[in-house]
């Protein structure tokens, strides 16, 4: 099984005339977009059934009103520019910046099996909720439907990737 890549940007506009983008970065690192960086540019056809795939190479990068401007090598007018928006910058698993330990990225995370730390299983964490003051962990069992786990430190007890399994301590009342 191929590994999925990881979304980095999205090209939203195109910016002056020699072919300039217009990126959303999706990444909490954006100096990864450095000059001399290789991203895979993948774009889904109009009407999603097939995915085209290039490389590109990073020239220049600057900031602009919470986006970032890129120049890519293979980009050099703005028809060009205008036939990849919409695009998603993306990188191999492998390329993503390194996490302190203890922090993961999502797509890590998503799938894997969650238990108390008694054993009992909870269900597959779904999703993410990134909010202001701790993400949420989305967990769904058929049986017990959906349940909303705090991703603290207090609660979250033990990740371990290799098994895609998580071990959380709930807190008293938070299935009452």
């Amino acid at each position: 099984m191929e590994a999925e890549r990881i979304g980095v940007g999205k090209i939203i506009g195109i910016h002056g005339v020699r072919g300039d983008v217009k990126v959303l970065p999706l990444t909490d690192f954006p100096e990864r977009f450095r000059p001399g960086t290789r991203l895979i540019l993948e774009q889904e056809s109009a009407k999603g059934r097939e995915k085209r795939t290039f490389p590109v190479t990073v020239i220049s990068a600057r900031p602009s009103k919470g986006n970032l401007i890129l120049k890519l090598a293979e980009i050099n007018d703005a028809d060009q520019a205008g036939a990849v928006r919409g695009a998603t910058l993306k990188v191999e698993p492998w390329e993503v910046e390194p996490l302190p330990e203890g922090h993961y990225y999502i797509y890590q995370l998503l799938g894997s099996r969650v238990y108390t730390t008694g054993g009992e299983f909870l269900g597959t964490l779904q999703d993410i909720l990134v909010t202001g003051a701790n993400d949420v962990y989305v967990v769904r069992n058929e049986e017990a439907g959906e349940i909303l786990i705090p991703a603290l430190k207090t609660v979250v007890r033990q990740v371990d990737l290799a098994r895609k399994e998580i071990r959380v301590e709930l807190p008293p009342g938070l299935r009452d």
